[in-house]
């Protein structure tokens, strides 16, 4: 494993723990802990924790943070107008395409909390400072690389995190999805990355072991990336790189909900390449009808001409292969589409997004 990977503040406890420990994104970070498929039915069933430290939290914080946000955002902030409330966006190029995805926080009117993913951090921060200088909006822009961050997941979380850190039990009860509540110096949400219930967990980088230690002392299991993407992926979950970037536009991922057009006064970074646009491609999913496992890159052949998967696996809970898919507008669900595994045309079969939701398969 190269010398030049960063690593978060939980490492060692990785290997304590005996991860099997990978290059992503530059961070070197476990994929694993024995068994994936394991992990993978203890959040669907039970509860496990992420270390999702790689992940950046960035504070957007002045006089004039919302109006900035308004701008760099796709999704609009206006909409969160209670302190602890969070939405999920887009940050868009002057082209539509996604720079990347993110959660936006409302702490208070001059202080919010963008959550960014790992292999976009720099860039990301680039951008948005190259946007505010352009803008000549007051805002500060920092990165709280000081931070460290934990995902707890699964029908158990919630209780498991109050049977160990008893003084956060009516923050855990009564937060909402997509809400959020300081305790000192922590950030706890409602929010994940899984499909089932369950929380993130912001905090001091000095304090992430002993949340971690106490975590696996009270039976939730340790989860790495791998299950972390079969997860994500029967929940229906873009994964940036993979299923969107800078030359993606929302509609043709599966996000235009994500986009804000209703306040038409509002000017927004990629505004002007979204209206009118009619994509040509679309998002959907994919179930595969024979034996076989689908994969990324996969040429999907239609009636309406070829697509291409961008995501696919095998998934634990259904045990079928699934895969998310660009596949051209007049493809319906129901269809059927042949899938090149290893230059054989495999019959799989069109699906709407979610496959699994709260650990149920979702019926079509």
């Amino acid at each position: 494993m190269s010398v030049n990977l960063k690593r978060t503040p939980l490492f060692e406890a990785h290997q304590v723990a005996g991860a099997r420990l990978v290059d992503f994104g530059g961070w070197e970070m476990p994929l694993h802990y024995g068994s994936q498929i394991q992990e993978h039915h203890a959040v669907r069933q039970h509860a496990g924790v992420f270390d999702v430290s790689h992940m950046l939290g960035v504070d957007v914080t002045g006089v004039q943070a919302r109006e900035f946000l308004r701008f760099l955002l796709a999704n609009d902030v206006n909409r969160l107008t209670v302190p602890g409330r969070a939405l999920y966006s887009c940050m868009l190029n002057p082209r539509g395409g996604v720079v990347d995805d993110l959660l936006a926080y409302f702490l208070n009117e001059g202080n919010w909390r963008l959550v960014v993913n790992a292999g976009c951090a720099d860039k990301d921060l680039a951008w948005m400072q190259r946007v505010a200088d352009k803008t000549g909006l007051q805002v500060e822009i920092v990165a709280r690389r000081d931070l460290a961050m934990l995902a707890v997941q699964g029908p158990e979380a919630a209780a498991k995190l109050a049977e160990i850190r008893p003084d956060w039990g009516d923050a855990l009860q009564s937060l909402k999805p997509f809400t959020a509540v300081e305790i000192g110096q922590t950030l706890l949400s409602r929010t994940g990355y899984t499909g089932e219930d369950g929380f993130e967990v912001a905090l001091p980088a000095s304090e992430v072991v002993g949340l971690w230690t106490d975590l696996l002392a009270a039976g939730v299991a340790p989860c790495g990336l791998g299950a972390r993407d079969t997860l994500r992926l029967e929940a229906g979950m873009a994964l940036y790189g993979q299923d969107m970037d800078e030359l993606t536009l929302p509609a043709e991922a599966g996000l235009q909900w994500t986009v804000n057009l209703k306040d038409e006064t509002r000017d927004f970074l990629g505004k002007s390449a979204l209206l009118g646009f009619e994509p040509k491609r679309q998002m959907l999913g994919l179930r595969l009808l024979e034996r076989g496992v689908m994969r990324s890159h996969m040429v999907v052949q239609t009636e309406h001409g070829d697509g291409v998967i961008t995501s696919g696996t095998m998934s634990p809970t259904m045990g079928v292969s699934i895969a998310m898919a660009s596949l051209p507008r007049q493809v319906k669900v129901d269809d059927q589409v042949r899938v090149l595994i290893r230059d054989k045309a495999v019959a799989a079969q069109v699906c709407p997004l979610p496959f699994v939701r709260h650990g149920q398969i979702v019926k079509h």
